[in-house]
C-alpha cells in the first residue's frame, strides 16, 4: 500500500491504538495531517505547544498509553520542551513527532523558516531517545522501537523528527501491526533472593513509587502478606486504596523516615528514591536500612545511589504477581505500625497545612469518584505532605520532579478525554493559571468534564512564605490577577466566585462543565 510519509505514520499510530493526538497544525506540518481526515484518530488543537505536551502527559497518566503530539519546527518543539522535561522526570510515555526543515538544509545555517541549529541535540536533552526520519522506509522500524521503548523500559518523551522534504515523500508500507511488548520479568534467582531477604526480616515495610500506578490490587495483596507498612510517594497516592496498611505520606517528612528506619527490611517498588519525594527539604539522605531491596524497570536508577541490598531489575507488576505466591503469610503488628505512621505524620503538619489536605479531602467527600489534577500550588505542596486519594491515579501535579508551572490547567483536559464521565478537577493557582490560561479556550471547544479550581491568594503564596522564612525581603511574589471570572466567562466558561468550602461544593454540583471557580483566599490562607 503505497502512501506519504504522513498518511503512512497516521496509519502506524492507529495500529499501536492510538486514538487521540495533541498538536497545532503549521506549514511544516501540513503533510502530517494528510491522513489524519480519513482515519479513527481524534485531533485536538490547543493554544500553545506547551499546552499540547501537558494534555498528552495527563492523557498518558489516565491510560498508561502514550500521549500524542504533532508539532511544528522549531518554536513548535521548543515550546513543548517544558512539558517534555516534566514527562520525562515522572517517567510519563509521551511520543513527539515534529518536522524539521529539509535534509539539505539542517545544519547550515541557512535562514530557513523556523530553523534551529541542532534541533536534534535540542530535544535529546529532555527526551529518553530521539529519531530522525531519512528514508521514508525508516518510519516503521522508528514507531516500533518507540512504542516499545515506552512499554519495556523505563517510560518517557521520544522524539521523532521528519524532514519537511521527507514528509511527502511515498513508499510501500507492507505491514502495521500492533508492536508485540514483552514485558521484563524478574528471574528465578533474584526471586529465590528476594524470598530468602524477606523471609528472615522481621519487620518489613513497603514503599510504592509512581511505577506503581497501575498495579495496586497486587501491591496491596503483597501489602497484606508482608503485614507490611507501605508508604505511597506522591504519583503512587490512592494504589493502597485507604487501606490499613497505607500510610500516604511523604517520605521526606521527619515521622516517615523514623518510621522506615525503623524496618529491618524494605521492599522499594517503582521508585528512584528522588529527592523531591524523600529530600524536599534539604534535611538529608535517605535512612540506612538494614536490607533494602529496590525492583525498578530502569536499572541505572541502581547506579544513582550507594544502596548495599538486591537490585532487580523487572517490570514492577510482574515481579509482584511473580513474588506473592512464593511468600509465607507474616503475622505482626503492620495494623499499629501504619496506624502510627499516619498519626504521627499528621501531628507534623502545620494547622495551615492540615486546613489545605483537609480542604482536598472535602472534594472526595463530596465527589468520591473525582480526579484531581494539580499544579505547584499550596493546596497542592501540603496535601503531597500527606493525601489519602481514594483510588489510584487520582491524584497527580507537577509539583514535584521538574516541577512546572501551569501544568494543570492543560494535563487536566488530556486526563478528561482519556476518562469523558469521570469529574475532573484541575486545583491551580491565580499564579500558574496565567502560565496557560489560554487553554480554558481548549476546555471550552473539547467541551470536557473538567472544573478548574483557582486558588486565588493574588501572588506566589508558596514563594512568599519561602522567602519569610529564609528571612528574604518578598520581591517578585506579587503578579497582579485578572478577573478570572470574566475572562473564563469570556472563553464560555460557567463560573462562579466562592469563599468557603460550602459554597465550593454546592458551585461544584450545580454549575455544568467546563466550570471556572474563583476560590477567594482570605489572609490566613485557609478555606
Amino acid at each position: 500500500m503505497r502512501q506519504t510519509v504522513g498518511e503512512a505514520l497516521v496509519t502506524l499510530l492507529e495500529a499501536q491504538g492510538v486514538d487521540l493526538v495533541f498538536g497545532i497544525p503549521g506549514v511544516h506540518t501540513v503533510e502530517l495531517y494528510r491522513g489524519l481526515d480519513a482515519s479513527n484518530i481524534r485531533h485536538v488543537t490547543p493554544r500553545h505547544e506547551q499546552g499540547a505536551g501537558f494534555m498528552a502527559d495527563g492523557y498518558a497518566r489516565v491510560t498508561g498509553r502514550p500521549g500524542v503530539c504533532f508539532l511544528i519546527t522549531g518554536p513548535g518543539l521548543t515550546n513543548a520542551i517544558t512539558a517534555m522535561g516534566q514527562a520525562r522526570a515522572d517517567s510519563i510515555p509521551m511520543l513527539v513527532v515534529s518536522s524539521v526543515n529539509p535534509a539539505n538544509t539542517i545544519g547550515r545555517a541557512l535562514g530557513q523558516l523556523h530553523e534551529l541549529p541542532q534541533q536534534t541535540e535540542l530535544s535529546e536533552t529532555v527526551a529518553v531517545a530521539t529519531y530522525r526520519l531519512e528514508e521514508p522506509e525508516q518510519l516503521v522500524g522508528f514507531i516500533e522501537d518507540a512504542f516499545k521503548k515506552m512499554v519495556i523500559e523505563r517510560p518517557g518523551p521520544i522524539h521523532i523528527e521528519i524532514p519537511t522534504d521527507v514528509l511527502g515523500m511515498t513508499f510501500d508500507l507492507t505491514s502495521a501491526n500492533p508492536v508485540k511488548c514483552i514485558k521484563r520479568e524478574p528471574s528465578t534467582a533474584d526471586l529465590e533472593a528476594v524470598v530468602r531477604h524477606l523471609e528472615e526480616s522481621e519487620k518489613v515495610l513497603v514503599i510504592a513509587g509512581g511505577g506503581c500506578a497501575f498495579e495496586g490490587e497486587a501491591v496491596r495483596r503483597l501489602a497484606e502478606k508482608l503485614d507490611a507498612p507501605t508508604v505511597t510517594t506522591i504519583n503512587a497516592r490512592g494504589v493502597m486504596k485507604g487501606h490499613r496498611l497505607e500510610v500516604p505520606a511523604s517520605p521526606a517528612m521527619i515521622s516517615v523516615r523514623k518510621l522506615i528506619s525503623e524496618a529491618d527490611c524494605v521492599l522499594a517498588l517503582g521508585t528512584e528514591i528522588a529527592d523531591t519525594d524523600y529530600d524536599m527539604f534539604g534535611t538529608g539522605p535517605f535512612p540506612d536500612i538494614d536490607r533494602i531491596i529496590r525492583v525498578d524497570i530502569d536499572p541505572a536508577q541502581f547506579e544513582k545511589r550507594d544502596d548495599e541490598g538486591l537490585m532487580i531489575h523487572a517490570d514492577v507488576g510482574l515481579f509482584v504477581e511473580s513474588i506473592i505466591d512464593r511468600l509465607a503469610p507474616k503475622f505482626g503488628n503492620g495494623d499499629k505500625w501504619a496506624e502510627d505512621g499516619r498519626k504521627f505524620a499528621k501531628q507534623e503538619l502545620s494547622e495551615t497545612y492540615l486546613n489545605h489536605i483537609d480542604l482536598v479531602h472535602t472534594l472526595w467527600k463530596a465527589f468520591p469518584n473525582a480526579r484531581i489534577v494539580g499544579d505547584s500550588t499550596q493546596l497542592i505542596y501540603a496535601a503531597n505532605m500527606y493525601v489519602e486519594a481514594p483510588a489510584s491515579r487520582l491524584w497527580f501535579n507537577s509539583a514535584t520532579g521538574f516541577g512546572t508551572l501551569g501544568y494543570s490547567v492543560s494535563a487536566a483536559i488530556g486526563a478528561a478525554l482519556a476518562e469523558p464521565t469521570r469529574d475532573t478537577f484541575c486545583l491551580v493557582g491565580d499564579g500558574g493559571l496565567q502560565f496557560t490560561l489560554s487553554e480554558l479556550g481548549t476546555a471550552f471547544d473539547t467541551n470536557v468534564n473538567v472544573a478548574y479550581l483557582v486558588w486565588n491568594n493574588n501572588g506566589y503564596g508558596e514563594i512568599l512564605s519561602a522567602m519569610e522564612r529564609a528571612d528574604v525581603a518578598p520581591v517578585g511574589v506579587s503578579p497582579s490577577a485578572p478577573d478570572f471570572v470574566k475572562i473564563a466567562e469570556a472563553y464560555g466558561l460557567s463560573t462562579k466566585r466562592v469563599q468557603d468550602r460550602e459554597s465550593l461544593i454546592e458551585a461544584l454540583k450545580e454549575l455544568p462543565r467546563p466550570c471556572l471557580i474563583d476560590m477567594t483566599v482570605p489572609e490566613d490562607g485557609c478555606i
